[in-house]
């Protein structure tokens, strides 16, 4: 049974939410994760630009806060979008990260995107999955000998929520790694789109890829990496987005399980319950709140740690409420994949921080 710590949204003892993060981090173990002089990633997501719901930058400094007193090296970081937004190259996605507020001067920390300047840094890692025998997970977070994961949890259209597994699974893969959690569907080139100026081929790790007048894909080599779709800069080849949402999950999970390798005994799991929405904070735009604010979770378990949310979520509605949202999507598959692959547990033990 693991332990997760919890800082209610409440101020009834008078209490900032910022002093009980602190104690929060301290609790949940946050000197036993970071060592002296540790490259410290602290994962989290920026926001489309347009969205509100993403959490603010101000929390974020008593977190590296306390990173920098274990002694780390702290640096905020997320990796590029698959999609066509303002996060799909590191030059847009830092600016959206600034305009929200997420500047050294307000956190204390610089900014990196993890997977590079278009998404290609990136380093493959050997695991053991149903659907991956490798992932492709961000240099950055790779080269970092420490892990925080600081997420924002709410409702998500193809996995019900999206919490800490989601975060770092799909959160830490490259946007060929999204494709492949995407989608097992084969992308196609756009004829009418398409240049024929042979980037997409220069990418295909299977030589699939041959261009003459238009680019043309040979399906019997093509594995679905999606490096194709993310290399073309005229976005003439198809994003699928067609996995039934319990394979998106397993996916997902998959690549948890690279992003973490090596370091399960140096990663520490920040869940916010705060003006929880509907929807992924990838839109630009943010739904209402779907309850009152409850507070944030810490653990250095993530599947503990979005059990926990799920549960306390549950208790603050009086219903299961991500059901109610998304009745066609099975979130729990997520939490008994994850479970399965060893990630960690959904049995917890909920320890409250009063501050």
């Amino acid at each position: 049974m693991s332990k997760v710590y919890f800082a209610d949204a409440s101020a009834k003892n008078k209490k900032s939410l910022l002093e009980k993060l602190e104690v929060l981090a301290i609790k949940a173990g946050i000197k036993e994760v970071v060592d002296e002089g540790d490259f410290v990633a602290v994962k989290t997501h920026f926001g489309e630009s347009g969205n509100t719901a993403f959490v603010p930058a101000i929390y974020f400094r008593r977190v590296i806060g306390q990173i920098k007193q274990a002694g780390g090296k702290p640096f905020l970081t997320d990796t590029n979008t698959l999609y066509k937004g303002s996060r799909s190259n590191a030059v847009d996605h830092l600016q959206t990260a600034y305009e929200h507020g997420f500047t050294f001067g307000s956190i204390g920390a610089p900014v990196i995107i993890a997977d590079g300047l278009s998404g290609k840094d990136f380093m493959t890692v050997q695991i053991k999955g149903r659907h991956f025998n490798e992932v492709k997970i961000s240099s950055a977070v790779i080269n970092a000998n420490a892990l925080v994961t600081v997420s924002h949890f709410k409702g998500h259209e193809m996995t019900g929520f999206g919490g800490a597994l989601k975060n770092l699974g799909m959160g830490t893969g490259s946007p060929g790694a999204k494709q492949m959690m995407h989608s097992g569907a084969l992308p196609e080139v756009l004829i009418d789109k398409c240049t024929a100026c042979g980037k997409c081929a220069e990418w295909c790790p299977t030589d699939a890829i041959s261009v003459s007048d238009q680019a043309s894909i040979d399906k019997e080599k093509c594995y679905s990496c999606g490096e194709c779709a993310v290399t073309c800069p005229y976005w003439a080849i198809t994003i699928k987005w067609e996995t039934a949402p319990e394979e998106m999950q397993q996916k997902i999970v998959e690549h948890a399980l690279g992003a973490l390798s090596g370091k399960q005994e140096k990663s520490l799991f920040f869940n916010f319950l705060l003006n929880i929405t509907p929807d992924c904070d990838c839109w630009g735009w943010s739904d209402k709140a779907i309850t009152h604010d409850i507070g944030i979770l810490a653990s250095k378990d993530l599947v503990a740690v979005d059990m926990a949310s799920i549960d306390l979520l549950n208790e603050a509605t009086g219903k299961d409420k991500i059901k109610e949202i998304w009745p066609e999507t099975n979130h729990m598959e997520q939490i008994r994949y994850a479970e399965k692959t060893g990630l960690g547990t959904a049995s917890y033990k909920l320890v409250k921080v009063t501050g």
